[in-house]
């Protein structure tokens, strides 16, 4: 069988490392790919070097993804799986967030997941096969306050992905979108302007957190090959979703508890 052959944005740090060195340790071929070149060499390095290597990209920019195409394929013939995951956080109600905040986050999270789909998926069905797996947020799911920028971005990766998946699933391409919520990791250091209670929240439930960026990666993995499409890698997030859907009415009332619990009432 031809090794695996594997695309991982923002693989320089965080869940994209911990992704790349979960793929390299099941055999696969791992182009590490980051906004930050130097990053996405010492995630190589820590992959033992060749097959795996480096390169750049800026997921907000159309040029910067075309270039990256082209060093994938100056070094594969093919391409496996494409892993959307790079991306920027932050927070803060409606009316917090100025306008340029929403075109940032919506420029790099959701529209940067778009680049990236709309850059490899004509090879992929070119070849009749492929997975993609977009990492979006529990945030896009949950409908809670004080986060509004982040969570549209978010949800719009997840719909994306849901109608990607509608289009695709028949040419042979997999698609899975992925919605943790906090775990340990290093994403709030790529912060919005605003909601500064709530990037401090945000710490706190990540400092706290049970599950490591290499459980995430793990259960990514795993799932997606199952062919599942909505992964929901941490433990309450499953509960969560399904008291979501069952029960909306107490769902929501949970959701009013945990905004007065970020305002600090």
């Amino acid at each position: 069988m031809a090794q695996e052959r594997v695309l991982i944005t923002g693989a320089g740090s965080g869940l994209g490392r911990a992704l790349a060195r979960r793929y390299a340790a099941r055999g696969a071929a791992v182009c590490c790919a980051d906004i930050v070149p130097e990053r996405a060499a010492e995630t190589v390095a820590l992959l033992g070097g060749e097959p795996h290597f480096a390169a750049s990209v800026d997921i907000a920019s159309d040029l910067s993804f075309a270039a990256l195409r082209e060093t994938v394929r100056a070094r594969w013939d093919t391409l496996d799986v494409v892993v959307n995951n790079a991306g920027v956080s932050s927070g803060g109600g409606l009316l917090e967030a100025p306008m340029r905040e929403w075109e940032w986050m919506l420029n790099v999270n959701l529209l940067g997941v778009v680049r990236g789909c709309r850059t490899f998926l004509p090879d992929l069905l070119a070849q009749g096969r492929g997975r993609i797996i977009n990492i979006a947020s529990f945030a896009g799911l949950a409908g809670a306050p004080n986060i509004m920028t982040y969570g549209v971005a978010k949800a719009g990766v997840v719909m994306l992905s849901e109608q990607l998946r509608a289009e695709v699933t028949a040419k042979g391409i997999a698609v899975s979108v992925v919605c943790p919520s906090f775990f340990k990791t290093n994403l709030l250091e790529n912060w919005g302007e605003t909601g500064m209670r709530m990037k401090q929240f945000a710490q706190r439930l990540m400092d706290n957190a049970k599950e490591s960026a290499d459980d995430i990666a793990a259960a990514i993995v795993s799932q997606s090959e199952r062919g599942t499409f909505l992964v929901l890698p941490t433990r309450a997030e499953r509960l969560r979703w399904r008291l979501k859907r069952f029960l909306p009415g107490f769902y929501f009332r949970q959701i009013l508890k945990l905004g007065r619990g970020q305002s600090g009432h």
